[in-house]
């Protein structure tokens, strides 16, 4: 995968939990918490500028009550 493609990917999924996140009425702080991982971290992943772990994805999509993902 390139760098672009990553990077877009990235952008994606952050678009994707962010939707879900205000589908589910919660504020970042609140998914954060709930998923044990820092505030300003949740943010980084809905604006696409981390790579995250599939445990921190986990942990987000059980908060968000997101049974699939789909990219």
């Amino acid at each position: 995968m390139s760098m672009k493609n990553n990077k877009q990917s990235r952008i994606e999924l952050g678009e994707k939990l962010r939707k879900e996140r205000e589908k589910a009425g919660l504020l970042q702080a609140e998914v954060a918490v709930k998923a044990e991982i820092n505030v300003s971290y949740y943010a980084q992943i809905e604006r696409g500028e981390v790579n995250l772990s599939y445990d921190k994805l986990h942990s987000i999509a059980e908060v968000l009550n997101i049974k699939t993902l789909r990219f």
